[in-house]
Formats: structure tokens, sequence, C-alpha cells
């Protein structure tokens, strides 16, 4: 334990953000570091507790107290390597991660859990700032040959673990550039693609070749890949976004979230891209879902220079702060406010659409309900519609941004004809990841269904681990 007394002598501090009115002007990250001295202190609160559920609460299982320690301690080296003992990417979860990990601090019982995220961060980018981090390549090769489909959070993962087993990896990526969701979807603002590059190059060092714009089921036939490797790894992602059938769907101004942020990161590359433009400049937008990508929505159009922002959920609005002795050590539902939200957004609950309004075939707004919601006398979850609760949002922007359900099917999926779960992704245990076609994997949000970054990392170094003794009757690499 750094400091036995710290959590009762050290208040909790966390990073700061840039003023609202400066960090709209451009898309750049705006998280402020703490200094080091005061990062030090953060280490010290950490209590090292008997049952650390802060470990368990991750994912990917980072030794939290051990690294918390060792930064108090001024020894940022050695939490670096324990960081990474657990997590190819620290420095993506330390931007983008919700941190399930803080909501399990035994110190969350008193609201004041450590400041585990922007810990992980600052370890992350001073391994990067003092050159702690580089390549590390197999000692041996095994003569395996693997491809990895897909190149998100949970491909990545994968591929380098693979890699410094010694077995030869390679990457397909339907897009232009590597990265998956990290590289078009999340924006830079909460991501700067630079992190992503530098992973990149750090994995070419080790081995691992990238391909772009190889689109397996398309422009690359499943059979060849088949033909070639030893085993193929799925890490397609979740890329079917939910849509929402009602009267004036077809209405132009109308489009799934996705669209509207990968245009932006295209954007800010200074790249092409397809279709015309999607901008809220100007504009009144609506954002229907309340997740991450309907907040990145947010603060993308207050970037772009939105009149105004409405978001709207089905869900009634949880409670500003969760009864922690019914729900402490596990991730409670409680109003949460993002970065984006702050920047300028009206917030409204239980509302269901009933359909959009337009002229001269163009979107103008959505016809609304309120809706209650109550239990059963089974104990189900029941939806009413309030009467005489009718009203009209004006919109000129509406984004889609209710989820996805499951791994885009035609092309790769359905040619090899993957069996999958009842909720449409591929199916696979997460014991071997093993799919129903010989040597073939699945990992990810293909596999589990929509997710955190996190798990995708997770479920990427488990895979490789099962791939591994796949190939060779046995592996090192950890679970």
């Amino acid at each position: 334990m750094a400091k036995p007394t710290g959590f009762m002598e050290f208040e909790r501090r966390d990073h700061a953000y840039a003023p609202v009115e400066e960090r709209v002007k451009h898309y750049r990250e705006f998280t402020e570091a703490l200094p080091a001295d005061e990062l030090k202190r953060q280490g010290g609160r950490c209590m090292d507790c008997g049952t650390p559920y802060c470990h368990t609460a991750c994912p990917v299982n980072n030794i939290i107290p051990d690294w918390n320690d060792l930064v108090y301690e001024g020894d940022m080296r050695r939490a670096l390597e324990v960081l990474h003992s657990t997590n190819n990417f620290p420095d993506f979860t330390g931007r983008i991660c919700p941190a399930p990990c803080e909501a399990s601090c035994t110190l969350n019982l008193i609201e004041s859990p450590v400041t585990i995220k922007t810990i992980e961060h600052a370890i992350a980018e001073r391994g990067w700032e003092a050159g702690w981090v580089g390549p590390t390549p197999a000692k041996h090769r095994t003569g395996k040959r693997v491809a990895v489909v897909g190149s998100g959070p949970a491909g990545l993962a994968c591929a380098q673990q693979l890699a410094r087993a010694g077995h030869e990896v390679a990457v397909y990526e339907k897009s232009p550039r590597i990265g998956g969701l990290l590289r078009l979807g999340i924006p830079d603002f909460k991501l700067e693609k630079h992190v992503v590059d530098r992973r990149i190059a750090q994995m070419r060092a080790e081995g691992v070749v990238f391909h772009v714009n190889a689109h397996v089921g398309r422009n690359v036939p499943v059979a060849k890949l088949m033909k070639t490797n030893d085993a193929v790894v799925f890490a397609i992602g979740a890329e079917q976004p939910r849509d929402l059938p009602v009267p004036g769907r077809e209405l132009y101004g109308i489009h799934f979230a996705m669209d509207f942020l990968t245009q932006q990161n295209h954007r800010v590359a200074g790249e092409k891209f397809d279709g015309a433009d999607i901008l809220a400049g100007g504009k009144n937008v609506l954002v229907i879902g309340g997740g991450d990508t309907g907040s990145d929505c947010i603060g993308t159009s207050n970037r772009q220079g939105a009149k105004s922002i409405t978001q709207i959920e089905i869900m009634p609005q949880p409670p500003e702060h969760e009864d922690k002795l019914l729900t402490w050590p596990d991730w409670p539902m409680k109003l949460r406010t993002s970065s984006s939200q702050e920047e300028g957004v009206d917030r409204d609950w239980s509302v269901m659409t009933k359909g959009f309004t337009g002229e001269d075939g163009k979107v103008t707004g959505l016809d609304c309900v309120r809706v209650q919601w109550h239990r059963d006398g089974d104990g189900r979850v029941q939806m009413v519609e309030l009467s005489n609760s009718a009203f009209h949002l004006p919109a000129e922007l509406v984004l889609l941004a209710m989820g996805f359900l499951h791994p885009v099917k035609p092309g790769a999926v359905e040619g090899l004809g993957l069996a999958l779960d009842q909720r449409g992704n591929i199916k696979a245990n997460t014991e071997n990841y093993r799919t129903s076609v010989d040597k073939v994997f699945a990992a990810g949000d293909g596999r589990r269904g929509q997710s955190l970054v996190v798990w995708a990392i997770r479920e990427g170094r488990q895979c490789a681990r099962a791939v591994d003794e796949f190939l060779m009757g046995r592996s090192d690499l950890p679970r």
C-alpha cells in the first residue's frame, strides 16, 4: 500500500478540461493533465483493498493497485510495465473508457474514487514521452500464418499478441486507413489519430502486415484467406445500426450517426469521402439516442456550428445519484453528463418518435409523444403512451444514434456460413473463441455485440491465446 493514510489526507483531484468556448473551435483533444506531484498524491489515495473491486470490474483485469502504488513511489517505468501486462493499448482506454473501475472503487462509496483513468492515461503518455514504448518482436518464428479481419481494438490486440507469439500476422481492413472505429467513428477531440498511428507503427515493427482497402468477402475472397492461412480471426465489429422505421424515415436529412461522425473524421484528416456532406452548421439538430455515439454527435455538431441541438431518449431519466448499498460495486444506472453534453444540448427523456415531418423531401421535424414506464404483475417493464402528450421538435438534421444490432452479414460472414447466435452475432464462446467453421475464430463486438473498447481489447487478447493454443498445442500468452 503506497500510503496507508493517503485516502484520508489527499482529496480526489481529476484532470481538467479546456474552457468550452475554446475547445468547440477545434477538433483536438482538450484534456488538461494533472501535474506530476498531484498525480503522485492521487496514486497515494489507493487503499490497496484486500478485495480489489477495481481490478475485477476492469474487463482487461488491470492490476490497478500495483500501478497506483508505483506512481506514488515515482516509478513510472515499472508502472507502465504493469499496465502493459494486461492492456495492449492503455493510451486508448485512458482516453475513451468509461472507467467501470472507478465505479467499483471502495472510495466511490463516499463519492470520491481514485482517479484511475487519469492515472492510466498519464502512465501511458509518460511512457511514450520517455521512449519506453517500443516494439517487442518475437524471438522465434513459428512459421504459422494468421489473418485478422478488422483493425479495430479487438483485431489490433489479437494481431499484436499473435505476432509477439511468433506467428506471421496480416490484418485486413476495408477502409483506407487502419484503426476501425478508433479511426473512423470516435471523434478526434476524444482520440487524436496520432495516438492510433504510433501503435500501428509499433505493430509494424513487430512484424504485423496491414492491408487497407481490403474488404474480405468483396474484393478479397474469403476462400483465399482460408487457403493461405492456418487460422482466420473475425474482429469485424457490430456495424449494423438500429434503424427507426416510422413515417417520414425516407426524408433527406435523416442519417445514421456513424455516417455523420465518419465524415468528420475524414475531414479532420484531410481525406476525401463518398456521398454528400452531412453537416450541422446553422441547423436545428436532433440526436435520437443517449449513449456515447449520441454524445459524440453533440460534440461534433457544436463544433460545426449547429443552431440548436436536442437529444432525446425513449428511456426515463436516470437518478442523479445511485443507491450505492444496492448497486456498488457494479456499474450503476445513473445520470451522466459527458464533456460534449456540457458544451450545449437540450436533453429529454421518456420520448417516443411517432413520425418525421418534411417539406420538398427534406426533414423539418419530429412528431413525438411522452411515455411512462412501469412494471406489470409479472415484474416486466412495460411502456405506455401518455394521453394528450404529443409535441413537435423542429429539425433540419436528424442523427440516429440508437446503437448497433450485430455485424454486417453480407460478404464474409454469409459466404463462410458462420453460425450466428440469437442476436445475430457470430457464434463463438469465450473459452476458445472458435466459430462453427474450422480454424475460424471471432472476437470483439462481432461476437459479443456492441460494447466498449476495453471489452474489445480483452476479447482480442483472449482470442489470440486461443488461436496460439490451436496452432501450437499450448500457449504462453496471458489470458
